[in-house]
């Protein structure tokens, strides 16, 4: 833990120029301290904000402005206009040289970053995995947009640019949607994903068909059956399942499980007794009014205390 702010490390932190052990220490920071989180946010916002607006050129009016300040007088103009036009074809020439140099360099070193850092390094841990149809030898490069996958005697581990590590377990398929400094997600259509992350909260994302996983500095494993129904086990911090404005806070040794169509249901901790997690799986996702009810009776004769979390999100979910 950084014992003095990190609020100069921002900027590079967001470009993703800092090495791993220094985005985990920095990402630490963050989640402790107030002060440079308040600044983190503020300075990803305005990245969000930059990355919107848009390239407008500049008017025509410009040119008779500059012009027009150089005085009116016709000889005057005369010749001023003669001087700024070999001006001004000395500065194209020299602009079209530095340009094609500036391309030059954008390729070579900018483009490629960008390419880079727009992918994601994938290490095959057994088997073949498969990055679209082609198998990855010991490592691959995951690109925006390209799928993931796992067979049943294969396993494979994504570094989520420098904030994180994630394994892919056999028989899974995985896409990367999108990798900016201020988001990384990930796409989980099937299977089952171990993630480690350390960074500030709200910064990597999974997405599933029945549920968003987003994460708060934490580590945890999510499952996706065929049907898309899904499963959440959190071994660290904590985790937001979200779904059209229903949420669910999972924290460490929680667990919480989720439904197409219904979205996220309501935390619980496993050594729950086994008819209240039965009866709690009734008032998540069942249809019948009346059974219910009677499933909620259930749950709250055999509450403990620490199933507290489990009520808390019911008050917003039963009448």
């Amino acid at each position: 833990m950084f014992s003095r702010h990190v609020t100069r490390d921002i900027s590079a932190y967001c470009q993703g120029e800092l090495p791993p052990e220094g985005a985990r220490r920095f990402a630490e920071h963050i989640i402790s301290c107030a002060k440079c989180r308040r600044e983190f946010e503020e300075i990803k916002l305005g990245i969000r904000l930059a990355e919107h607006l848009p390239l407008v050129g500049a008017p025509d009016s410009v040119w008779t402005g500059i012009e027009a300040s150089l005085g009116s007088e016709g000889t005057r103009s005369a010749r001023v206009n003669r001087w700024w036009q070999g001006r001004v074809a000395a500065v194209a020439a020299v602009l079209l040289v530095v340009g094609g140099l500036g391309v030059w360099w954008f390729w070579t070193k900018g483009f490629k970053n960008d390419l880079k850092r727009a992918s994601w390094e994938v290490q095959r841990l057994n088997g073949a995995p498969r990055i679209g149809e082609k198998r990855i030898g010991a490592q691959g490069q995951l690109g925006v947009g390209e799928w993931l996958e796992t067979d049943g005697n294969s396993r494979a581990q994504i570094a989520v640019s420098s904030i994180g590590r994630v394994n892919i377990d056999e028989n899974t398929r995985v896409r990367l949607v999108e990798t900016e400094p201020t988001e990384h997600r990930l796409e989980l259509a099937r299977g089952k994903l171990s993630a480690t992350i350390w960074a500030p909260p709200r910064l990597f994302f999974v997405d599933t068909p029945s549920a968003v996983a987003a994460d708060l500095g934490c580590a945890y494993t999510l499952e996706v059956k065929d049907d898309g129904a899904g499963v959440l086990r959190v071994t660290a911090g904590w985790v937001a399942l979200e779904l059209k404005g229903r949420e669910s806070m999972v924290p460490a040794e929680a667990a919480c499980e989720t439904r197409p169509g219904v979205g996220p249901g309501t935390p619980y901790f496993e050594d729950a007794a086994p008819s209240f997690l039965k009866a709690l799986e009734v008032v998540d996702f069942g249809n019948d009014a009346a059974a219910k009810t009677s499933a909620l009776d259930v749950m709250l004769r055999q509450v403990r205390a620490r199933d507290t979390l489990t009520l808390w999100h019911l008050l917003a979910r039963v009448d």
